[in-house]
């Protein structure tokens, strides 16, 4: 794994966050539609997680499993809020099944972060 991967994951932070902050304002000023709202909650509890995600790819020595269930989250936001933000903004979306896509992919991803902390708890022989 590349060492500047965990850059590359802050950097989708920042943009998820980013958009995460504009969808919650066009949700509270300019369409009156929940799904807007949902992709915003979404994208920006994904954009934390993505910055932690990065610091522990950077710190263990799991990095293949946590560097890969980052990836799966960081995709899986992107086609799941994605899929929410056309529907409400454009009224259709150009892949119909991106969300239910989008939410395995990131409930895959979430699964992938708890195999890779308990790997890491398996490998790591206890202190004191």
């Amino acid at each position: 794994m590349s060492s500047r991967f965990p850059l590359v994951l802050i950097a989708i932070a920042g943009v998820y966050g980013a958009v995460g902050v504009a969808a919650a304002a066009a949700a509270s000023h300019a369409f009156d539609d929940p799904r807007l709202g949902l992709a915003s909650t979404f994208l920006l509890l994904h954009a934390a997680a993505l910055a932690g995600l990065a610091s522990a790819v950077r710190a263990f020595a799991a990095r293949w499993t946590l560097g890969a269930s980052a990836a799966l989250i960081a995709l899986g936001a992107l086609l799941f809020c994605g899929d929410l933000m056309l529907r409400v903004v454009a009224g259709a979306s150009p892949l119909p099944f991106a969300a239910p896509l989008g939410g395995s992919l990131l409930i895959v991803g979430w699964l992938g972060v708890a195999a890779g902390a308990v790997v890491l708890a398996l490998r790591t022989p206890p202190k004191g």
